[in-house]
């Protein structure tokens, strides 16, 4: 059978997990096949962050969201800070440990901490999406309580699956990792095509920031720069929205352990390439 809700489409016997550890072949009774999230409700890591922590910058300003995460991804990042959950088997062959946390749980967990300056939850940490289903699910509890649904990704999945979610969820905050096709296929594993498509379907449904992290020598030039802010200009036209844009500067991590951090002043520079196509624009970890 072929996993369909990311652009690796997957080739899974059943119980065979696909690149993400997060979602597995499965035949049902009738001899129908197709995958299942198998990290359904596996929570490894959950903490009341500040929103602007995710980071987002226009929506709930000043509030602070329950943040929940699981384990897999569908990409191979080698400067991945989370790379304890998010890559967990690809190098222990083992998962990580984690509590089984229900929709219902983490909604009832969610209006707990509405005393706390809590809006809502926002699935993040590890890739969310690869288990849509919870969030989906999760997201339409919250919706009916009046809190919100906050989606931070690597928008690496089929526009489908954000049209599965879409609808319950608040805001998302979306990676551009690059603007080179050879730089996610080579470095990230990933598909650049699939990420703009995905960012384009998520504008249909809520508010939406980007974030593109700065890696020195790899996406850290003018001409990149100028590039992916004048395609998120274009987005802005055609959506009829404004689109923040937050540039993140890099600090050694995993693989990339030994590289140094991104240059300052070349983080201004491309702030101040930024800052010409697009209102607004942030700095993030300078």
């Amino acid at each position: 059978m072929v996993c369909d809700v990311c652009f690796k489409h997957c080739k899974l016997d059943d119980k065979q997990t696909g690149v993400c550890f997060a979602r597995a072949g499965a035949y049902d009774g009738s001899g129908d096949a197709g995958t299942v999230p198998v990290n359904y409700g596996h929570v490894t890591s959950i903490a009341l962050d500040p929103i602007e922590k995710k980071p987002l910058y226009h929506f709930h300003p000043g509030s602070n969201i329950l943040s929940v995460g699981s384990y897999g991804c569908n990409l191979k990042c080698p400067f991945c800070q989370n790379v304890s959950i998010s890559l967990a088997d690809n190098y222990t062959i083992r998962l990580p440990e984690y509590e089984y946390v229900s929709p219902q749980k983490l909604c009832e967990l969610a209006k707990e901490y509405i005393k706390y300056g809590n809006i809502g939850a926002a699935f993040t940490y590890n890739e969310p999406l690869v288990c849509f289903e919870y969030v989906r699910d999760t997201s339409r509890l919250l919706k009916e309580e009046g809190l919100c649904s906050v989606v931070v990704t690597n928008g690496s999945v089929m526009p489908w699956v954000i049209d599965e979610a879409g609808p319950f969820i608040d805001a998302m905050n979306i990676d551009l990792k690059s603007f080179s096709s050879a730089y996610y296929k080579d470095v990230l594993k990933g598909d650049l095509d699939t990420t703009m498509e995905c960012i384009k379907a998520a504008l249909s449904y809520c508010h939406v920031e980007l974030t593109t992290l700065i890696i020195p020598d790899e996406n850290d030039s003018i001409e990149e720069m100028e590039e992916i802010t004048a395609w998120i200009a274009g987005l802005e036209r055609e959506y009829a929205k404004n689109i923040p844009f937050h540039i993140s500067r890099f600090f050694p991590r995993s693989s990339y352990a030994d590289r140094k951090p991104t240059d300052l002043k070349v983080m201004q520079k491309l702030y101040e390439t930024a800052c010409k196509r697009l209102k607004y624009v942030y700095l993030g970890n300078c």
